[in-house]
């Protein structure tokens, strides 16, 4: 793969990608074209192929795409063809949603520690970790290498949780606690605000109501 650079619409979706190919070898398809997929996924078979070739094609002319092939290369170009270590700080209702997700160990992301700051919660213990008090996380961290620190704290208290850990050497955050976190340059953020995406149904759905003439 070359270094150009590559925009971030077209790496947002890469999962999307990885998703539908998981499907296809499920049903045990063996190769599928462009504009096949370019049915399933309502994206159209030039974007398909652009996309991908931002990465070095991967597919062969009149074949198509081997599914195990990209399936498997897509699997390498997000990182995910290894295991990502991770915490959790906040082990609220999201916090154990979060950490009863099954999928996260088959995709070979592996939650290794919890912390709160509740003593109700502290020793619980969830999908088999035992909630750990928040003042324990440098000591953790002094002895097991994590990728990811997961927050699901209160907004007020996410920038100082953050500046902690960052302290500690974790360099990258899946971030839900509906603020923006000033970081590093070398840290990296995933923020997921839960809201913002309603919002964006909301407005979707306003737009269809008044395309059909139903709207107000």
């Amino acid at each position: 793969m070359d270094d150009k650079e590559i925009s971030k619409a077209v790496v947002r979706r890469m999962p999307r990608y990885y998703r539908y190919l998981e499907e296809l070898k499920s049903r045990g398809v063996e190769r599928i074209s462009s504009s096949e997929l370019s049915d399933m996924m309502h994206v159209t078979a030039s974007q398909i192929r652009q996309d991908l070739n931002n990465f070095g094609g991967f597919g062969q002319q009149g074949y198509g795409y081997n599914v195990d092939f990209l399936y498997d290369e897509i699997g390498k170009i997000l990182g995910i063809s290894s295991i990502h270590t991770m915490i959790l700080v906040g082990v609220g209702n999201l916090g154990h949603a979060i950490t009863n997700y099954i999928k996260f160990s088959a995709k070979n992301f592996k939650i290794i520690g919890l912390f709160d700051v509740n003593p109700a919660l502290i020793g619980q213990t969830v999908s088999g970790e035992k909630i750990q008090h928040y003042d324990e996380i440098p000591k953790f961290l002094e002895t097991h290498n994590v990728d990811i620190a997961i927050l699901t704290i209160p907004k007020d208290d996410a920038q100082k949780v953050c500046d902690d850990i960052v302290k500690c050497g974790v360099k990258a955050f899946w971030n839900f606690t509906h603020i923006d976190l000033n970081v590093p340059k070398d840290v990296v953020v995933e923020n997921v605000h839960l809201f913002d995406s309603l919002m964006l149904l909301s407005y979707h759905r306003e737009e269809v109501l008044r395309e059909s003439g139903n709207g107000s």
